[in-house]
């Protein structure tokens, strides 16, 4: 049969170079190599991305960019955890929503210990591969629906039982003719004219949203009175992947947590001025212990430069810099650590004199005129090697950091 030839062949060669297979169709007539190659990209891109749905012998992997853009593990894992810890001992007696189902990786991790999970999706393939898919994943309580999420929610009304719902969304960031958005409001469907509806119908709201809006932004479209309680940057292998509002019912000092791979960073900015405002600023001095501080992605993203200095007890190069730096290693910093060999100006002997002898460097640039590729042709400089120079503004005077990194960094 048809199907047993495909999976067979899928199974075969999901570890074969997809673009050699390509050019093997006339090879093998029974095969269907179009959903073949689909499933061995998928397969092959889960391995890292999805470890455990690669495990599973049968999976239905979406085409190439709907993988690029779908959850990781790691971030679904993330949510799961965030759920965990709100619902408490409830977790088994509360029912998870999913309105904006997809291809189901969040779905897949987030409902597991729910009582009930309904996964809501319009488009009927979609819904297919779902239902295949978590009967594999053995989420025997996960019911797939297939309609328009907000349609659906217009027909709902609450419960009267006293066992949590979440509604979990993850509104798309593109318009009808596919060009990004970055307002919360123009993304589809819009959270911010469904928001007095959705927190009606929940009890906790958790919106997925892109990490390039304004968290800032998000915050004050979607809060009336204090119910955003908790705003999470998601970034894994400092790259920021994701931005999680989560929405409660009462008033919440707001949290933020900053989230890259293991370390964390929570603030509350109510509370706490934890902007560039009242940043303190010191003088970079070269010494055998001399550190200079990058904050991970995460950091970056939330702002939080004068919480960040007070808690660690670092002082930053500039307002504008956002790089720190200590006389010594600073214990569980959030970011990555640099032993600071010189500081240079840009006149020609100081060059001459501190980058005697380097080929190469890795560059970066804060809050200065020149790019990396402009001041790399400037400095004659190759990229790579143990050296890491950073390009910045001190006390009104454009200067180069060169540094190495640390054992912590």
């Amino acid at each position: 049969m048809k199907e047993i030839d495909t999976h067979t062949f899928i199974t075969l060669h999901r570890g074969d170079d997809v673009r050699r297979l390509a050019f093997m169709a006339d090879k093998f007539p029974s095969v269907n190599m179009s959903y073949a190659l689909v499933q061995i990209q998928g397969w092959q891109m889960a391995r890292s991305k999805l470890p455990t749905w690669a495990t599973i012998d049968g999976i239905v992997y979406p085409p190439h960019l709907n993988m690029e853009q779908c959850s990781s593990e790691d971030t679904a894992i993330y949510k799961q955890r965030i759920l965990a810890r709100l619902l408490g001992s409830f977790l088994d007696q509360s029912t998870l929503i999913d309105l904006t189902g997809g291809f189901g990786v969040d779905f897949s991790f987030m409902s597991r210990g729910f009582r009930k999970s309904i996964y809501v999706e319009r488009d009927p393939a979609l819904c297919a591969v779902a239902r295949h898919n978590f009967e594999l994943l053995n989420l025997p309580h996960a019911e797939v629906i297939c309609d328009d999420g907000v349609e659906w929610l217009h027909r709902q009304s609450k419960p009267d039982t006293a066992a949590p719902i979440v509604i979990y969304m993850d509104p798309a960031r593109r318009d009808a003719h596919g060009q990004k958005v970055v307002a919360l409001g123009d993304c589809t469907p819009d959270v911010v004219a469904l928001r007095d509806e959705l927190m009606r119908k929940a009890d906790y709201v958790i919106l997925k949203l892109s990490p390039m809006l304004d968290w800032h932004a998000a915050v004050a479209a979607m809060d009336t009175g204090g119910n955003v309680s908790e705003v999470h940057i998601i970034a894994v292998g400092n790259e920021c992947k994701e931005l999680l509002l989560v929405l409660a019912h009462g008033h919440h000092d707001l949290r933020v947590v900053c989230s890259n791979d293991a370390d964390i960073f929570a603030f509350h900015p109510r509370l706490t001025n934890a902007g560039s405002g009242n940043l303190p600023t010191a003088t970079i001095s070269v010494s055998p212990t001399g550190t200079i501080l990058v904050p991970n992605a995460a950091i970056m993203k939330s702002g939080c430069f004068a919480e960040l200095a007070m808690r660690f007890d670092v002082r930053s190069i500039d307002t504008n810099s956002h790089l720190f730096v200590s006389p010594h290693i600073v214990p569980n910093f959030p970011g990555r650590q640099f032993r600071i060999l010189a500081v240079s100006a840009l006149g020609k002997r100081e060059l001459r004199q501190n980058l005697h002898g380097l080929r190469q460097a890795n560059i970066s640039v804060r809050n200065f005129p020149l790019s990396v590729a402009e001041l790399r042709k400037r400095l004659k400089l190759q990229d790579g090697g143990s050296v890491y120079i950073f390009a910045t503004t001190w006390q009104g005077r454009h200067v180069l950091v060169i540094t190495s990194k640390t054992s912590v960094s």
